[in-house]
């Protein structure tokens, strides 16, 4: 199959959008594995792409066990592809939100709204002969008439639930933006809840778009449970973390120091 990522480099991506992660261990021995002598002086190796990098200045010094965490390789992926999903699920909830205004807006309004509908439509009819329509059995009409049959009441608990949904949406972009386990959790388990939502949806009237959402979101949860190693899956967060600790460079430039 054809892989169009296959040559594309994520951490040279990564240090040239956020700049090189230069550490200096305190170490003697671990040092020089990750120091150079070049003509332009002291070059240190980034701890994300590798690259030996004389930038005396960015040098960080301290304690093998203290050096950040840097992403690298297929965690590094995982962690654009995930925040690829936080930024669908910050615009969704920015929809939700605005939708749940309108129907805030619509609620207060509707008796003024009804009125206006029914002394301006009649206006219009010169342009439907002209154009040979019949607004008043346009969808957008029959969805207007059916939303003003609802009473106040009802369409506040939309607006809430619709808040409620927005809310829910945002905290799992928030979570899955800053790469954390507890919005892997969220973003998993808020998305698996609301997939009979959508089956239902599909089932009451079939289109293009709620089928493509529908298979991006179950998409989404398989890979957050199964490539972040979640509710146990693959050995859990332990062998998540030593997942990412393989690809670590420093965790493989200590073990190769370590090995006679």
């Amino acid at each position: 199959m054809p892989r169009p990522f296959a040559r594309y480099n994520w951490e040279v991506r990564a240090c040239g959008r956020h700049g090189h992660v230069l550490y200096q261990p305190t170490e003697p021995d671990l040092a020089a594995r990750l120091h150079v002598m070049t003509p332009a002086g002291d070059a240190w190796r980034c701890l994300r792409c590798a690259a030996y990098v004389p930038d005396a200045a960015s040098v960080v010094v301290g304690p093998a066990a203290d050096a950040p965490i840097v992403l690298r390789g297929k965690a590094l992926k995982d962690a654009t592809i995930l925040r690829l999903l936080a930024a669908e699920r910050i615009i969704r909830a920015l929809f939700l939100g605005l939708a749940a205004y309108g129907v805030f807006r619509f609620a207060a309004d509707k008796e003024s709204l009804a009125r206006t509908i029914s002394a301006d439509l009649p206006l219009l009819q010169p342009l439907e002969d002209k154009l040979g329509i019949n607004l008043a059995n346009s969808t957008p009409m029959r969805l207007m008439d059916k939303a003003l049959s609802y009473s106040h009441h009802t369409l506040i608990w939309v607006a809430i639930a619709l808040v409620a949904y927005a809310a829910l949406e945002l905290l799992e972009g928030v979570g899955l933006w800053s790469l954390k386990r507890w919005g892997e959790y969220v973003g998993a388990v808020g998305t698996s809840v609301l997939l009979p939502l959508e089956i239902y949806d599909i089932v009451d009237k079939t289109t293009l778009l709620r089928v493509v959402l529908f298979l991006v979101n179950v998409a989404a949860v398989v890979y957050l449970v199964w490539s972040k190693r979640l509710f146990g899956v693959r050995g859990g967060l332990a062998a998540y973390e030593a997942e990412r600790r393989s690809v670590s460079l420093l965790e493989v430039e200590t073990a190769a120091e370590r090995t006679p």
